[in-house]
């Protein structure tokens, strides 16, 4: 028998990929958003049986409770997400990623939903405390801003609380996800630089030594859909990092990766020794116990994003609705620097 699935945040970048992920694989899957970033990317599938709408804010108990009946699992993506847009709203930030993730949560738990996945990040290892080690599940966390420290805080309670529920929750830590999605993203580091680039302007960069690991919107979508296949025991009160050992890169490095499929781009560095985060993870337990892997790596991302904006299918990647936080002007073209 197939869940029913909750995706909160279900109109969103990640949430319109698994939604359709979801309903490939046969499930009915209902999604609660609040559509503050516009609900376009679920308009073909309103003619999908299986597919329920509740447009809703997640701090609303009414609308959770609504949302809940009958659902057997929940996917819990929405969120204030990212550094910049936690800085810009905070109060609304804990209300969004902590306290409201917390109530739904029990009540999830009350309306007798045997499974709770809740989206985290690796942003919650923040900074390596060894440059030569890889950041694994039992790592120290050490988040540097708000969005990470309120995803630290529910995966704390979410295991604390599991161990006496019959709601099972599951933790992903996503790794930087990129790549085309029904709700396109073009603040997000792959994407940004792919866009700035294709489009003629110069890439300015902030910071090239720092590491982070990057993942596929398909890819980390699909993780969450291997969670709720797995056996209860595999997945109840676990951790999984999410994404791929090799595609752990310096901002260095994905600005060379573009520029192999943009040679005309231009590049200015600015040293920056000003962001915090700084690290390489490694993903060898959902490998293990789930038998997950990646189907599409960086270079596969750039390409369907430059794709796309040559194409036309996105007329202005500068406009806001493809940014979660007010976007800033392109810098003029200037001298390529190596």
């Amino acid at each position: 028998m197939k869940d029913v699935v909750l995706v909160t945040g279900g109109a969103g970048y990640i949430g319109s990929v698994l939604v359709r992920q979801l309903l490939e694989a046969g499930h009915e899957v209902r999604v609660l958003d609040n559509m503050r970033m516009g609900g376009e990317a679920l308009l073909p599938l309103i003619d999908d049986g299986a597919l329920s709408i509740v447009r809703g804010d997640v701090r609303h108990e009414s609308v959770v409770r609504q949302a809940l009946e009958g659902v057997t699992a929940v996917v819990h993506l929405a969120a204030i997400v990212g550094d910049p847009a936690c800085k810009r709203e905070p109060e609304l930030a804990r209300e969004v990623n902590l306290l409201a993730t917390q109530r739904l949560y029990e009540l999830a738990e009350a309306a007798g939903v045997k499974r709770f996945v809740f989206a985290s990040t690796c942003s919650n290892y923040g900074k390596m405390p060894d440059p030569n080690l890889m950041m694994d599940e039992a790592s120290e966390l050490r988040p540097v801003s708000l969005y990470a420290e309120t995803k630290v805080a529910v995966e704390r309670f979410l295991m604390a609380r599991g161990r006496s529920s019959d709601c099972l929750p599951t933790a992903l830590r996503f790794a930087t996800v990129y790549g085309a999605s029904p709700r396109m993203r073009f603040d997000l580091t792959v994407n940004e630089f792919t866009r700035d680039l294709v489009t003629g302007h110069e890439l300015v960069v902030f910071g090239e030594q720092f590491w982070r690991p990057y993942c596929h919107v398909t890819d980390l979508a699909r993780s969450a859909l291997l969670v709720l296949a797995a056996a209860p025991e595999k997945v109840a009160l676990e951790v999984f990092n999410v994404g791929d050992d090799e595609e752990n890169y310096r901002k260095q490095d994905v600005v060379n990766a573009i520029l192999k499929q943009v040679p005309d781009g231009r590049v200015r560095y600015v040293q920056s020794v000003d962001d915090p985060r700084d690290y390489r993870v490694t993903f060898q337990k959902i490998h293990s116990q789930l038998g997950f892997t990646i189907t599409k790596r960086l270079a596969d991302g750039i390409a369907e994003v430059k794709r796309a904006i040559q194409l036309g299918l996105i007329s202005d990647p500068y406009a806001q609705r493809y940014a979660n936080v007010p976007v800033k002007a392109p810098e003029p073209a200037g001298p390529a620097t190596a």
